[in-house]
């Protein structure tokens, strides 16, 4: 297999892999609005008032950009946007571990204070910066297979005409 291909095959891998966990990651987290606006607020970083557009946007949000990745859609952008919230939430977890809050993060379902003993701030970080990891690597190299931006490229890349006359 040529190099070209592998490094295809490999982003393909990144971008299914990264849409698989947004789409899991937000459809659990539509599935009980409660409990996510349980964990944004448990962070103790936004004002009350932003808590609950961010808990109800936020899960949409994260459906989109599975959606996007998984048809291959504005690859590089949505591989941008997801590195960028993936920084805010290894921020938020950061930020909780050193404050000496008690918190599950909420990133899959649950969220909101537990017991010392039962954070996973570690975890949480080097699951979260894997997954940046994949976001990087379509930002820098965001040609997979199967996606339908390679078709929108060809479709917009002028159509040579061979019987043209000069």
């Amino acid at each position: 297999m040529e190099r070209g291909r592998i490094l295809d095959v490999i982003g393909t891998l990144a971008r299914l892999g990264l849409a698989a966990v947004w789409l899991v990651s937000g459809g659990i987290k539509v599935a009980d609005p409660d409990q996510t606006y349980i964990a944004v607020k448990a962070y103790d970083v936004l004002p009350t008032a932003v808590v609950s557009p961010v808990a109800t946007v936020l899960p949409w949000l994260e459906i989109a950009l599975g959606v996007l990745l998984l048809i291959g859609v504005g690859t590089r952008a949505v591989a941008v946007l997801s590195g960028v919230l993936l920084l805010v939430y290894i921020a938020g977890v950061s930020q909780a571990w050193a404050r000496g809050l008690s918190i599950d993060c909420g990133c899959f379902g649950g969220g909101g204070q537990v017991a010392p003993d039962a954070t996973a701030y570690g975890t949480e970080l080097l699951r979260d910066t894997g997954f940046l990891i994949l976001a990087g690597w379509l930002t820098i190299r965001p040609r997979t297979l199967f996606a339908l931006d390679g078709r929108l490229e060809n479709r917009t890349q002028p159509r040579h005409r061979s019987s043209e006359r000069v």
